[in-house]
């Protein structure tokens, strides 16, 4: 079988390389299919199963022939994503102000492609959700990372914004945060948003894990903090993590109407609409009573789960942990470590880190270094408790 191609591929592909979150799943998958017993903390994904009312309600649809196009499922989930955001987030927009996606990642990719032209700017906080940087370069645009240290509680300032403004044209906003678990509270918000209105920035606003917030932390959709928001803000968010329904690839963005539909003429020569009876399941659980409970608690376990795996992190010499306040990643600064041999291996970053920890203790992390933050490597605790008490025991006895 050949091994090349008679063709050249694209410089715009050759220059992005595969998400290392997926890499890393997929290594650890392989090894438990090798019957290595893996411990892994690199996906994003609940491990919680998908609530049944979700599920019957997409089998019904099924059965009963919604196999179609879609655009009668799609109104309908649209307006109740606009009533969503009126009931819950403050925000008034009509059903025509909401674009439905393959997920939440399809719909950024489509808002950079419909918004950034060549050369223009996008300012990212980091560390930052690997993807970011990628769907910018893909649209043409330049991304440009805004420091976000553990020292300053991996949050930006609004001077910080304010200082990188001139000659930007978005700027990208994640609360609760992947990979480092923060939530910026209201307040801090709301100073970006007076910071955000002295400039001609529009602001995309990745709220996927607005429902995942812990130790009181509050999230807030940044639309709706200052009048003349609304208007150049851009909100992103999805069913993936709020209700365990990753592999459904449904998400959405709201915004002004100009903009998706902008994104919805992209999605006419690209998707059209997600999957008719995944738009079923969808509805179910914006409209379905039952939801409120099963979000709530599925949150308490990730916040019990959270406040494990931070303190158990925190108390192994030379690892440092922030206490995520949403989302469901740690992200603790481990670079004590580097320049040690750690399971016959040379560390000498967080890659060599995670890639040592994965071959000698069968624990899977993400090194920090794509989410821009080589200090620091990446662990979900989208698992039980018992699988973060397995893999920590191992982390821990490798590391003394």
């Amino acid at each position: 079988m050949a091994t090349s191609i008679p063709f050249s591929l694209s410089q715009r592909i050759s220059s992005v390389p595969a998400s290392a979150t997926i890499a890393i799943t997929r290594r650890a998958n392989q090894m438990n299919s090798e019957g290595i017993d893996v411990v892994n903390f690199g996906a994003g994904e609940p491990d919680f199963d998908t609530p049944e009312f979700i599920k019957s309600a997409a089998e019904a649809a099924l059965r009963q022939g919604d196999t179609k196009y879609t655009p009668r499922t799609a109104a309908k989930l649209r307006q109740a994503v606009a009533d969503k955001l009126a009931r819950e987030n403050g925000l008034t927009v009509t059903a025509d102000q909401i674009v439905l996606t393959i997920g939440a990642k399809h719909a950024l990719y489509a808002a950079f492609q419909a918004v950034i032209d060549p050369g223009e700017k996008v300012l990212i906080p980091s560390p930052y959700w690997v993807s970011y940087p990628q769907q910018v370069l893909l649209a043409g645009g330049e991304p440009v990372a805004l420091p976000a240290t553990r020292e300053a509680g991996f949050k930006v300032t609004p001077q910080q914004i304010l200082d990188a403004a001139d000659g930007a044209k978005v700027l990208l906003l994640n609360s609760p945060c992947n990979p480092t678990g923060v939530t910026y509270t209201p307040e801090e918000l709301a100073a970006i948003a007076e910071a955000v209105l002295q400039t001609d920035l529009i602001v995309f606003s990745d709220e996927i894990y607005e429902k995942l917030v812990y130790g009181g932390a509050k999230a807030v959709s940044f639309a709706a903090l200052a009048d003349g928001l609304p208007e150049r803000t851009i909100t992103f968010n999805g069913l993936s993590k709020t209700f365990a329904m990753t592999g459904w690839r449904v998400g959405w963005a709201a915004g002004p109407a100009e903009a998706i539909a902008a994104i919805g003429r992209l999605m006419s020569h690209e998707t059209t609409n997600p999957v008719s009876f995944v738009e079923a399941g969808a509805l179910a659980a914006y409209v379905t009573p039952e939801s409120e409970a099963a979000v709530e608690a599925m949150r308490q376990q990730f916040e019990q789960r959270g406040r494990h795996l931070a303190e158990r992190l925190n108390a192994i010499d030379g690892v440092e942990c922030v206490e995520p306040t949403g989302a469901f990643y740690c992200f603790p600064d481990v670079s004590a470590h580097y320049g040690r041999t750690i399971g016959g291996m040379d560390v000498a970053d967080s890659a060599g880190f995670a890639e040592a920890v994965l071959e000698a203790a069968n624990v899977a992390l993400v090194p920090g270094a794509p989410f821009n933050e080589d200090r620091c490597v990446r662990l979900s605790f989208a698992t039980s408790t018992e699988q973060i008490d397995k893999g920590l025991d191992r982390l821990e006895k490798l590391l003394a």
